[in-house]
């Protein structure tokens, strides 16, 4: 086991957004824990998540890595804030203005917020400062979605689901669950930068592994060894558990967030040690 790729929010860090938060309340060193034994057997963590760039290098920062991918795969960060980034974003390309602002002059933001009132807002305030997707949260069917944007002409770009989060607005007060979306350019994904990291320090994606919680993250197991959903995952998605088992290389935690990466860690590491 060369490389953890490991997703944040939902993931790594528990309800609130916390590194020690646990389920159901209280506290939980096992997160930490498992950086902390990924640290010790020479495995390199990788950030990847839908947080925004530097928000992502910082985090990598924080967990004692060097390389992060952010925005949901738009992009790969190597070396930290000394090292350089490579965009994964296809036809459209940062310059005078943003990819973020290129796609809210398309309309197509405000298509989707328009078509779901009560359903669909911003997702307040972490969609400030992104350099690429546009991060909204409610609840909608994305491929409902999808086909809305290509009858209107916005074809290439993509909402995608990347998992429960508790944040929400009075207007969606009445909506069962929240789940967090990005609208971002149609090819970008977490599974296509994982391996376009692994090309850049030259892994072996037999030697990767990699924790999430969302079917976006799920997606990255076509790109690694070994995938693990945190339990979380199901409780949030029970849809998830279906399309988990049909993959040979997928498990899941019996523990939610940190627990669950802890698990997936020792787990990996022990087994592959005795093999």
């Amino acid at each position: 086991m060369r490389c953890l790729y490991l997703d944040m929010d939902g993931t790594l860090l528990g309800p609130g957004g916390g590194l020690l938060s646990a389920a159901g309340g209280g506290t939980s060193l096992l997160g930490a824990r498992a950086i902390e034994a990924c640290s010790r057997a020479d495995v390199d963590v990788v950030v990847m998540s839908g947080r925004r760039r530097i928000v992502a290098m910082e985090d990598a920062r924080l967990l004692g890595g060097r390389d992060s991918i952010f925005e949901t795969g738009a992009g790969v960060s190597l070396d930290g804030f000394d090292g350089d980034t490579h965009w994964l974003t296809g036809e459209w390309l940062p310059g005078e203005l943003t990819i973020h602002e290129q796609i809210t002059r398309t309309g197509a933001p405000a298509l989707l917020l328009d078509r779901y009132p009560g359903r669909l807002e911003e997702h307040v305030p972490w969609h400030t400062g992104r350099e690429v997707s546009h991060l909204l949260r409610g609840l909608v069917d994305a491929d409902e979605a999808n086909a809305l944007l290509a009858s209107e002409g916005h074809g290439t770009l993509r909402l995608i689901d990347n998992g429960a989060v508790r944040r929400r607005s009075p207007a969606l007060a009445d909506l069962p669950e929240v789940r967090a979306y990005h609208l971002r350019p149609e090819g970008i994904s977490k599974a296509v930068a994982v391996a376009a990291h692994q090309r850049m320090r030259g892994l072996d994606p037999a030697d990767c592994v990699a924790v999430g919680d969302s079917r976006e993250d799920l997606a990255v197991a076509a790109a690694v060894g070994t995938f693990w959903l945190v339990a979380n995952a199901i409780e949030h998605d029970p849809g998830i558990e279906v399309l988990a088992g049909a993959q040979a290389n997928v498990r899941v935690a019996s523990a939610p967030h940190g627990d669950g990466v802890y698990e997936a860690v020792v787990t990996t590491l022990a087994e592959r040690g005795a093999a």
